[in-house]
């Protein structure tokens, strides 16, 4: 039984710096890409904005992430809205990888099936927001740019979120 499917606020602590709604400048890129890629539903994207990675919420909103502390399972937000599961992940990937300013996580299994095993696997069973999961899936982005998450999906990242897209097209086709 996956636990995160079942109970997905219950495994690290948010604390809000502010409630307030961001303005973050590249809401409208994040937003442009949802609109070209509307056959592609439940996902997360993220870019970084400085020290911060802007990300998107469950409410089709946006909340900026401060910082996360993966050992007192911490994570420090701006904005109004509930954090995603998978927000400690895309914190992760765009403070260790300086080359990383957009990162895309589809969370259909579907996906996979599409891939074959030409794209490298994270296949341990951790929750994404762990430490040993990061680790993981960090270490496969080494190699490529593209890594499945074994029953989640398809992770994308890029130097920016046209990299990004160029990469969904390219592997899916057109999903517009």
């Amino acid at each position: 039984m996956n636990l995160e499917k079942c109970l997905p606020g219950l495994f690290f602590q948010t604390y809000y710096v502010s409630k307030e709604k961001s303005n973050c400048p590249l809401i409208i890129d994040a937003l442009r890409f949802f609109k070209k890629f509307e056959k592609i539903s439940n996902s997360s994207i993220s870019l970084r904005y400085g020290k911060r990675v802007l990300i998107n919420t469950k409410k089709d909103g946006f909340l900026e992430v401060v910082d996360y502390d993966p050992f007192k399972k911490i994570l420090l937000v701006m904005g109004p809205e509930e954090a995603l599961t998978e927000s400690p992940l895309h914190w992760f990937i765009h403070h260790a990888r300086e080359d990383v300013n957009a990162v895309l996580l589809i969370k259909n299994i579907e996906y996979i099936d599409k891939l074959g095993e030409k794209i490298p696997a994270s296949e341990k069973n951790y929750p994404l927001w762990t430490i040993e999961k990061i680790k993981d899936i960090l270490g496969l982005l080494r190699n490529s740019k593209i890594v499945i998450i074994k029953d989640i999906g398809v992770l994308f990242v890029g130097k920016s979120i046209n990299e990004v897209e160029k990469q969904v097209l390219k592997i899916f086709g057109d999903l517009k």
